[in-house]
């Protein structure tokens, strides 16, 4: 009798995972004749029925219309991700691309991980999140300035990792565009020592004043931090999928692609329980209830086994899990090894906000075969 009992959970619990993955496939509420000519020939459309009812009670489809099929709710994503929680598939193709992209000898790490971030929101289609911790040696290679009005200027600063940041400067008047360059050029000077520019005593004077304060705030900003840096992008990604069509929940996905406080909450529970994590619908604890259309999986990535920071993949609730965590999976694994290479190789060492410095292991890392 008990086996009799366990037959019948089993099948309905397979009548629920195929109801799941031709939800995925179509966006269709699926009815039970269609699921029965989609692997299920062996049962008849009454017993799927009877099927569905229960399921139905148990919180996992519900039904939009009386004449129409049943859909999954979010309980049912959630016990079907659950399930897939372990695939590591990913297509031949998209790995190669992959190890192709991600596969760079470079000392620019802040670029390197925002063109890494940019490629996995194209082979993922959504919106993609990665934490990072804070990069030593990164010295200012370039400062830009444009003036912004009468009494403020824009600088534009790149280091020597990628990073690009602006800071604002306040000056006592209007700068004209030629004073501009000139400021520019004293600066240019300062960073490398070479071609000192022939500037009038009032202009060095205002360029000195500038790049020590610019100096300044560099050295505070890379020494005292309390948070991860976090990389963002991918949001447009969002627009293709029917649910973000809806301008309420277009709106809560760009609430949560622009909290980075939130996002970082996410990242950093991942990091530290140092595995794959899901939030699906509810589990988001959003203030916004639109959220319920949501979903976000993120994985940690590592330097020399040491889970430093996050990914996270934001997109609707209606997502194939199965394959996107083959591709998170792949690529937490290919950024991982490139990193901790990159690192030992350019000796370069990071920390995490509580400051505290993590020095190189001295033997060399494994090398992406």
């Amino acid at each position: 009798m008990a086996g009799k009992k366990q037959q019948r959970t089993d099948r309905e619990r397979a009548v629920l995972m195929g109801l799941v993955e031709l939800y995925l496939l179509t966006g269709k509420a699926v009815g039970s004749n269609t699921l029965k000519e989609n692997g299920f020939e062996e049962i008849s459309s009454a017993t799927i029925r009877n099927y569905f009812a229960k399921l139905e009670q148990e919180g996992f489809l519900k039904q939009e219309h009386s004449s129409s099929g049943r859909i999954p709710t979010a309980e049912a994503f959630k016990l079907y991700a659950h399930h897939h929680i372990h695939a590591n598939h990913i297509d031949p193709k998209e790995f190669d691309l992959l190890k192709k992209e991600l596969d760079q000898d470079t000392r620019e790490i802040a670029g390197y991980l925002q063109k890494a971030s940019e490629l996995l929101s194209t082979l993922t289609q959504g919106a993609i999140f990665l934490s990072s911790p804070r990069f030593d040696q990164d010295l200012i290679v370039n400062i830009k300035v444009i003036g912004i009005d009468a009494k403020r200027c824009l600088a534009v600063i790149v280091t020597d990792f990628g990073l690009v940041h602006t800071e604002i400067l306040y000056t006592p008047k209007k700068l004209s565009s030629f004073t501009l360059k000139r400021i520019e050029a004293y600066f240019n000077f300062r960073l490398t020592g070479l071609d000192r520019p022939k500037l009038n005593t009032e202009e060095e004077d205002l360029a000195a004043s500038f790049y020590n304060e610019l100096m300044m705030r560099h050295i505070v900003g890379y020494s005292n931090f309390s948070v991860e840096d976090v990389y963002k992008t991918g949001f447009s990604k969002l627009i293709r999928y029917p649910e973000f069509r809806d301008a309420t929940v277009l709106a809560t996905g760009l609430s949560i692609f622009e909290n980075t406080s939130y996002m970082r909450t996410l990242l950093g529970q991942c990091t530290k329980a140092e595995t794959l994590k899901l939030w699906i619908g509810d589990d988001l604890n959003h203030p916004s209830a639109s959220a319920a259309k949501s979903s976000i999986i993120a994985i940690p990535y590592f330097i020399h086994g040491k889970a430093v920071g996050a990914i996270a993949l934001l997109g609707p609730i209606r997502m194939p899990y199965p394959k996107l965590f083959g591709i998170m999976k792949a690529f937490s694994l290919l950024l991982s090894e490139v990193l901790t290479r990159n690192l030992y190789k350019y000796k370069i060492t990071y920390r995490k906000p509580d400051n505290k410095q993590v020095e190189l292991k001295t033997e060399p890392p494994k090398l992406i075969e």
